[in-house]
C-alpha cells in the first residue's frame, strides 16, 4: 500500500510506503502505555520492554525517542487482538519513513497513523499515562481528522426509538450509541436527531425539518437533551423513516447542507416489518440514502428485518447488547461511509481548525497547530469494495506557516490571515485564544481543546 502526504510547503512530500507483512507466530510491540514498566520481580512487562526516552529542545523538552515510534491501543480493547497486532506488525515499516521526514524536515513535531482496527502509531516516541481511573479514553478514530479525511462530507438523520420496550438499560445504552455517533460527526457534516414512538419528536424543537452543522457546540447542545428522553407508547417506525427521508431529500435538493453522502442512523430494539414501501417511495432505486440500523438488547427477534433493510439501503447492520459494545459497534459505519472514496482511490489532504498542543507549550504560552491528514487505502485487488486501512497525518504548528508568510510583499500595514472552509480563523495577528486552564497531558496529538 503507498500513499503520499504532501504538506503546507509544496517541497514537503511524506512519501509513505507500507509492504503488508504477513502476521505469523508470536509478535510484541512496543506499547505506548507500557514501555518501561516493570513487574513486582522488576522484569519489563510484556508489550513494554526498555525504550530510551530522551529529552528533546524540539519537542518542549518532553522525552522522546527520535528512533521508533509507539503504539496506543485504546483500553476497551484487547491490545493483542490478532487483527490489532497483524496491523502493528506490518505498519511497522512506517518507523523508517517516520524517522527520514523528520531529518528532511526538521520542523516536524508528531507524526502518525491511526488504524481503522483501532491502534494508533505516534512518532517520535513517547510514554503515555492513564488518568486517575487507569483509563486511556482516547481513540484515534474519533478524532477531527480521522474522520474527516476517511470519510466524506455527509447529511445524518439519527432516528431514536423511545417506544414502551425501550425503558430501563435499552434507553440507557440508546443514548449513548446516539452519543457516540455524534463523535463520529465533525464540522463538514450536518446532523439532527428524531425521537420517535407513536409520534415524531425533534430532540431540539426548535430545528424542526431541518440539519444544522456538526460543531461542537451544536453537538453538545443535542446531548444535554438526551437525558430528557423517555421510553411509552408504540414505536411507528414507518412515519419515522419518512420524515427522516423528506429531510434529507429537501436539504439535497436545495443545496444545503454537505451536498454529499446521506445516511439515516437507527437506534432501535427490533423493527416487526422491513417498510420496503417506504424505501421504494424515498429511495429506491437510487439509493442515495445510506441506513444504518443499531439493534439494542440482547434479544434477535427483528434482526432480520433490520438486516434486511440495511442491505436493502447500502448500509451496515449491528447488534449492541451493552454499555461496553457502543464504541466499536458505532464505528463499524466509517468502513461503509470511506468506500465510495476507497473505490475511486480519493486521496484528498484535509486540514483541522487550530487547536491548543499542551504538550508543546512553552514560556510565550500556548502554542496553536493544525493537522493534516488524508486517508490509507488497500491497493489489493481482493474486493471491490475497497479497504480503508486507516489515516496518516501530521501536526503543524501555526508558527511555521507564518514564516511562509512573505512579509515583504504585505506592504506597512498589511498582514496575512487564513480561515478554514468551516469560517474557523487559523492564522491572524490578533488571535487571542482564552485558555483557562492546560490539561497535563504529554501523549497525544489534537489532545487539547480546540480554539474557534
Amino acid at each position: 500500500t503507498s500513499l503520499s502526504l504532501t504538506s503546507f510547503d509544496s517541497s514537503l512530500v511524506l512519501p509513505i510506503v507500507v509492504e503488508r507483512l504477513k502476521f505469523c507466530g508470536q509478535y510484541e510491540y512496543f506499547n505506548a502505555v507500557l514501555i518501561n514498566e516493570v513487574d513486582e520481580e522488576g522484569n519489563n512487562v510484556e508489550l513494554g520492554g526498555e525504550f530510551i526516552l530522551e529529552p528533546s529542545d524540539h519537542f518542549n523538552n518532553l522525552s522522546v525517542n527520535l528512533s521508533l515510534s509507539v503504539v496506543q491501543v485504546p483500553t476497551n480493547m484487547y491490545n493483542k487482538d490478532p487483527d490489532i497486532v497483524n496491523g502493528v506488525y506490518w505498519s511497522e515499516a512506517l518507523n523508517k519513513v517516520f524517522v527520514d521526514n523528520f531529518e528532511r524536515d526538521p520542523t516536524l513535531i508528531w507524526q502518525y497513523f491511526g488504524s481503522a482496527k483501532g491502534f494508533f502509531r505516534q512518532y517520535p516516541g513517547v510514554k503515555w499515562h492513564p488518568d486517575e481511573h487507569g483509563v486511556i479514553g482516547f481513540d484515534c478514530r474519533n478524532r477531527k481528522w480521522y474522520i474527516q479525511a476517511a470519510t466524506s462530507p455527509k447529511d445524518v438523520v439519527i432516528l431514536v426509538d423511545v417506544s414502551g420496550s425501550m425503558k430501563g438499560l435499552r434507553l440507557t445504552i440508546a443514548r449513548q450509541t446516539v452519543s457516540s455517533i455524534l463523535d463520529t460527526l465533525g464540522d463538514d457534516d450536518f446532523f439532527n436527531i428524531i425521537a420517535y414512538n407513536q409520534e415524531i419528536h425533534y430532540v431540539e424543537p426548535c430545528l424542526n425539518g431541518t440539519l444544522v452543522r456538526a460543531d461542537r457546540t451544536n453537538k453538545d447542545h443535542f446531548r444535554e437533551h438526551l437525558d430528557k428522553l423517555f421510553a411509552k407508547g408504540i414505536g411507528l417506525l414507518g412515519d419515522a423513516l419518512t420524515e427522516a427521508f423528506m429531510i434529507l431529500s429537501d436539504f439535497n435538493q436545495t443545496g444545503r447542507g454537505s451536498v454529499c453522502s446521506q445516511a439515516i442512523m437507527l437506534v432501535t430494539d427490533g423493527a416487526t416489518e422491513m417498510y420496503d414501501d417506504v424505501f421504494e417511495k424515498y429511495n429506491w432505486p437510487e439509493r442515495k440514502v445510506r441506513l444504518f440500523p443499531y439493534l439494542i438488547g440482547r434479544e434477535s427477534a427483528f434482526a432480520d428485518n433490520l438486516k434486511w433493510m440495511a442491505c436493502a439501503n447500502k448500509g451496515y447492520f449491528s447488534q449492541i447488547s451493552t454499555l461496553a459494545d457502543v464504541q466499536e459497534n458505532v464505528m463499524r459505519y466509517l468502513h461503509v461511509m470511506s468506500r465510495p472514496k476507497v473505490i475511486d482511490h480519493e486521496h484528498d489532504t484535509v486540514w483541522t481548525e487550530a487547536y491548543v498542543d499542551s504538550a508543546l507549550n512553552d514560556k510565550s504560552g500556548p502554542t496553536l497547530t493544525t493537522t493534516v491528514a488524508m486517508p490509507v487505502f488497500s491497493t489489493k485487488n481482493e474486493t471491490n469494495q475497497g479497504i480503508l486501512l486507516g489515516v496518516v497525518g501530521t501536526d503543524i504548528p501555526l508558527q511555521e506557516l507564518m514564516k511562509l508568510i512573505p512579509k515583504h510583499m504585505l506592504g506597512i500595514h498589511g498582514y496575512a490571515f487564513a480561515i478554514t472552509n468551516n469560517g474557523y480563523i487559523l492564522i491572524h495577528p490578533d488571535l487571542r485564544p482564552l485558555v483557562t486552564h492546560f490539561l497535563s497531558i504529554t501523549f497525544t496529538p489534537e489532545h487539547s481543546h480546540s480554539i474557534p
